[in-house]
């Protein structure tokens, strides 16, 4: 599939971040567009940016909790009506959200919210929206694991259980699919892309998804844990306000998007030009291709002190 002219591609999470990217320069390469989001006004604004920029393409937008299998069958049946079609040719499962860090201490609510979008949320969306994708001359599905679905940590201090398995799964799943379709589907085609750290707003719309809150809000609970953790990285805020405490983690999210080596509409590029391509395996950053070489290089000691040294 070299060109998305006049193709229909669906789009998960597409209301913030790699997602909104994805949809913007599908727009402007002539593909229709059906994306979907769980925060509405996340959504609506990527809906408002893209009209006004590719006002000819035919673009919906659908609430839709990817966490929630029944949300995902719903989400198919309009994308459907929608779009007045019996198939499509592109389908984007990149919706995620980060949480669920330690299978000890977490609750097991949290843990499995965050397993059941980051994974579940592929494979259902995939399940639905397959005789769609059957239907089509050409296609090409893109799974969007994480460089975590290589190496399962955040650091030597910080556990990351819960991501990391479904990113796992994700990649497992995907590789797996290029010899289904290969045999029984030859007309599609698979991407697994794993991202280093792109500028996104994951890490302030992950507490929102899992608070189910319009505005960002933490339990005392979740105030303790966070204070605790930045008085471990050796900063003085045992005397700071819970306010205070938010506002720290409000602007460690803001920094997180802000500060990343690679934007969320460069790893868009990078995504699209390799299903043009048809490369199977995409990673995304330059952080994202060390971090490949050095875990393929001395994987038994990926998770020693000495691995994590190096990237200090």
């Amino acid at each position: 599939m070299d060109n998305f002219t006049d193709k229909i591609a669906v789009v998960t999470g597409g209301g913030s971040g790699i997602g909104r990217e994805l949809v913007r320069q599908l727009a402007r390469d002539g593909c229709n567009v059906a994306t979907c989001d769980v925060i509405e006004k996340n959504l609506e604004q990527t809906l408002e940016q893209v009209r006004s920029e590719c006002p000819d393409i035919r673009l919906s937008g659908h609430h839709c909790d990817v966490g929630v299998e029944e949300d995902i069958k719903r989400f198919e049946s309009e994308v459907r009506d929608s779009h007045d079609t019996s198939h499509i040719n592109l389908l984007f499962n990149n919706a995620g959200i980060g949480g669920g860090g330690s299978f000890v201490n977490d609750s097991r609510e949290n843990w499995e919210r965050t397993f059941n979008i980051c994974w579940n949320g592929v494979y259902w969306t995939l399940r639905a929206f397959l005789p769609m994708l059957k239907a089509c001359d050409e296609g090409h599905v893109v799974n969007v694991s994480s460089v975590n679905g290589f190496w399962a940590s955040l650091g030597p201090g910080t556990a990351h259980t819960a991501y990391s398995a479904a990113k796992f799964a994700v990649k497992g799943f995907s590789e797996a699919l290029l010899t289904d379709f290969r045999i029984n589907a030859p007309h599609l085609g698979v991407s697994v892309v794993m991202p280093g750290h792109i500028g996104t707003s994951i890490a302030i719309n992950s507490q929102l998804i899992m608070s189910r809150k319009t505005k960002v809000e933490f339990s005392s609970e979740q105030i303790d844990f966070w204070r605790d953790r930045l008085i471990e990285a050796g900063m003085p805020v045992h005397n700071e306000s819970d306010d205070q405490i938010v506002e720290r983690i409000v602007e460690r999210g803001n920094s997180f998007r802000d500060n990343a080596p690679t934007s969320a509409a460069q790893a868009a590029t990078t995504i699209l030009d390799a299903v043009r391509e048809n490369r199977w395996r995409v990673l995304v950053g330059d952080d994202a291709h060390r971090l490949d070489e050095r875990v393929r290089k001395v994987p038994e000691k990926a998770y020693d002190f000495e691995f994590f040294s190096v990237f200090e």
